[in-house]
């Protein structure tokens, strides 16, 4: 009997359509032999819809239509599956339109990769693919992140974080509070909570600098300020899974022909209508590196990996001074743009080889988990000195 994969993507994020490009290469690439595919689209106002013609790309040129022939449901969890019903529920018959024994969720950005969606599946008690609720918003939150790696000992760049009242209010103050900790110009600015280079900008002055927070703040409430790294080269390497054992894949140095990499970059650049999400971004696999810098690289983002307790598959994203040498962690991607699957390719890991391995690991998380104690027996509740109407007041009134 084939395992059931409810494959989650979209939702209400400013990557919506990377995710659905995503999903569909993993759609695509789960070994049919052993898995049923069940994709579950999540609109931009978070409601969810099935069925079969949902997993083909094609369908997400025109979604109003792909919508009138999907059916909404709602997911309610059983013992050992989560079953989708359909909404609102049938007056007669069964409402039940499928089943699922795990989730794998392919989704990108806030409300989706930064623990919400995650919180639900564990609501429901279903092994889901991927960083569990901590982790998960942890990689989303690149302050947290930040000061998580700083105290781990893991190399990161100086910064500040501000926020729009902070900001607002005394501009001048927030500016040289930059200035001291940055130690000058450029900086970079980006949203504290984005990713696929939304929001993300350089600043050369004081001008620029107002100008990148402004436009971060559409976006996010609080931004982060950093230290621009000099005589830069980008380097990806993905990890692939859980505390117990994890991996490293081959580098890869993304060649944008920006000084930052921009969502354009990673999303745009190849052909017109192309849908090979990361897939199609220029780059070099493997990145050109002495053997003892790429060891570096491997080992530090096996440590970023074991830092936040990740699981699945994540891609770390580093940023080399490339005459010092120096080399820094700017951030983890918990579902990284499709699922980094070109990495592993060339690190020997087939896509569906790698689907597996998630697969296996979020079963294996599940199994853990339910042989820990979740509950606590006590009498409290039968204890004849609770209080009434007042909730919180025990005992009697003297």
């Amino acid at each position: 009997m084939k395992i059931r994969v409810g494959v989650f993507f979209g939702g209400k994020s400013v990557e919506h359509e990377v995710s659905v490009i995503s999903a569909m290469q993993a759609i695509a690439a789960l070994d049919q032999e052993k898995y049923e595919a069940v994709p579950i689209y999540i609109t931009k106002d978070n409601k969810f819809y099935t069925g079969p013609h949902m997993g083909q790309i094609d369908t997400y040129k025109d979604i109003p239509a792909a919508l009138k022939q999907a059916t909404r449901v709602v997911l309610v969890g059983g013992e050992n599956t989560a079953t989708l019903q359909c909404y609102p529920p049938k007056k007669l018959g069964n409402s039940t339109v499928g089943e699922m024994d795990v989730i794998l969720p392919v989704t990108h950005g806030t409300n989706v990769e930064d623990g919400a969606l995650q919180g639900f599946f564990e609501y429901l008690n279903i092994p889901y693919a991927g960083c569990d609720v901590c982790a998960s918003a942890v990689g989303m939150d690149k302050w947290a992140m930040k000061s998580l790696f700083k105290s781990a000992g893991l190399p990161v760049v100086e910064g500040i974080l501000t926020h729009k009242k902070k900001w607002f209010h005394d501009i001048e103050a927030e500016v040289q509070r930059v200035e001291a900790v940055c130690g000058g110009y450029p900086v970079v600015v980006k949203p504290v909570n984005l990713g696929s280079s939304i929001g993300i900008s350089k600043a050369r002055d004081r001008q620029q600098l107002e100008e990148a927070v402004e436009t971060a703040m559409e976006y996010a409430d609080r931004v982060i300020v950093e230290t621009c790294v000099a005589n830069l080269r980008e380097i990806n390497c993905s990890v692939l899974g859980d505390l117990d054992e994890c991996q490293s894949s081959v580098c890869e140095e993304p060649l944008n022909a920006t000084d930052i990499l921009t969502f354009g970059d990673k999303y745009e650049s190849g052909s017109k209508g192309s849908s090979k999400g990361m897939e199609s971004l220029s780059r070099k696999i493997p990145a050109d590196l002495p053997e003892d810098v790429t060891e570096k690289i491997q080992h530090l983002a096996a440590e970023a990996f074991r830092a936040i307790n990740g699981n699945g598959v994540a891609r770390i994203d580093f940023m080399m001074n490339n005459e010092t040498g120096e080399v820094f962690i700017n951030e983890i991607n918990t579902i990284p743009g499709s699922l980094a699957f070109y990495l592993w390719q060339e690190s020997g890991i087939a896509f569906d080889e790698l689907l597996d391995k998630m697969i296996w690991l979020a079963i294996k998380r599940k199994r853990e988990k339910d042989a820990l104690t979740v509950t606590f027996d006590t009498n409290i509740l039968s204890n004849n000195a609770l209080g009434g109407s007042k909730g919180g007041k025990m005992g009697s009134k003297r």
